[in-house]
C-alpha cells in the first residue's frame, strides 16, 4: 500500500505542497520552509529533534481562532523560524505570543519574519526567546502551549512536567497542541494530560500516519487528594523508612570497618 502511494499520490500531493507553502510563504513576507539537522547548527542533539516547521494549517484545524479568547497566551516550545508563531500572532486575538527556542541562528531568522510581517499580526506583543526550552522558566499566564515534537524521552518528559508546575502554582485552564506525538504515552502516563482533539493523518501505514497526526490536550490541576496535608500517619511511616534507611547505611559503615581492621 504504501509502494503504491509513493508511486502515485505522493508525488501529485507532495508538488502539490510546495507550491501551496511557497505562495503562503510569498504573501505572507516569511521564510520557513527548510529542514535543518540541530548539529549543523552547533546544537547539541541527544533527545532533541531536526527543525522541521508545523503544516501551514493544523493550528487553525485543531484550535479554530474562535475558541481563543483575548487574554490567553500562547507559548511554542521550539519555535524554529517562526512559522507557529507568526501563525498565533496573525490569526489568533491572543494577548500575548511567545517562542523559546536553543538555536540562535533559528530564533534570528524568526525574529526577521516577525520583523517584516508586523503590519499583518492580530497581536502585537510577540517574544521570541533563545533559551532551552529545559531552562527556561515557563510563564504562569501561558494557556496554549505549542510542541512540534522538538523532544523526545526524558527530555519531553522534563518539558512536561514545567507545564504541570505551572498549572499547579496557578490553576487555569492549559490546552497543549502536540504535532506528530511521539511521546503521547507518557503524557497518558502522568494522568493530567487529557486528550480532547486529534487530527489524523491520511497515510497508508500506522507509524506514517502518526507522523502526520496532530492532539490536543487540557491540563488538569493536581487533585486535593495529591495536595492534601501529608497525614500525622504518613509523616510516621516516611520517618521509619528513613530511619531504617540510616540504620542499614551505619551497619554498612561499621561492617567496612571491621572488614579493614582485620
Amino acid at each position: 500500500m504504501r509502494r503504491l502511494f509513493d508511486r502515485t499520490l505522493k508525488p501529485v500531493c507532495v508538488s502539490a505542497r510546495s507550491v501551496t507553502i511557497r505562495w503562503l510563504e510569498r504573501r505572507n513576507g516569511i521564510h520557513t520552509e527548510v529542514e535543518i539537522e540541530l548539529e549543523d547548527l552547533g546544537v547539541d542533539a541527544p533527545g532533541r529533534v531536526r527543525y522541521k516547521p508545523a503544516a501551514w494549517f493544523i493550528m487553525r484545524r485543531i484550535l479554530p481562532p474562535r475558541k481563543v479568547a483575548s487574554d490567553d497566551v500562547f507559548i511554542d516550545m521550539g519555535s524554529g523560524m517562526g512559522r507557529a508563531v507568526f501563525q498565533a500572532a496573525r490569526s489568533y486575538p491572543f494577548r500575548r505570543v511567545i517562542g523559546v527556542e536553543i538555536s540562535n541562528e533559528l530564533n534570528r531568522a524568526a525574529r526577521a519574519n516577525i520583523d517584516r510581517s508586523r503590519g499583518r499580526l492580530r497581536c502585537r506583543e510577540v517574544l521570541l526567546v533563545s533559551a532551552d526550552i529545559l531552562d527556561y522558566e515557563f510563564p504562569d499566564d501561558v494557556t496554549v502551549v505549542f510542541f512540534n515534537n522538538p523532544l523526545v524521552g526524558e527530555l519531553f518528559a522534563a518539558a512536561a512536567e514545567k507545564v504541570l508546575a505551572s498549572v499547579d502554582r496557578r490553576p487555569r485552564r492549559v490546552r497543549v497542541i502536540y504535532c506528530n506525538p511521539i511521546e503521547h504515552e507518557m503524557l497518558m502516563r502522568t494522568g493530567r494530560f487529557r486528550p480532547v482533539r486529534r487530527l489524523r493523518g491520511l497515510r497508508p501505514s500506522a507509524e506514517w500516519s502518526r507522523s502526520n497526526s496532530t492532539r490536543m490536550y487540557e491540563v488538569s490541576a493536581r487533585s486535593r487528594r495529591d495536595t492534601a496535608p501529608e497525614s500525622r500517619l504518613s509523616r510516621r511511616l516516611r520517618g521509619g523508612v528513613r530511619y531504617a534507611l540510616w540504620v542499614r547505611c551505619r551497619a554498612e559503615q561499621f561492617r567496612h570497618l571491621d572488614v579493614a581492621g582485620r
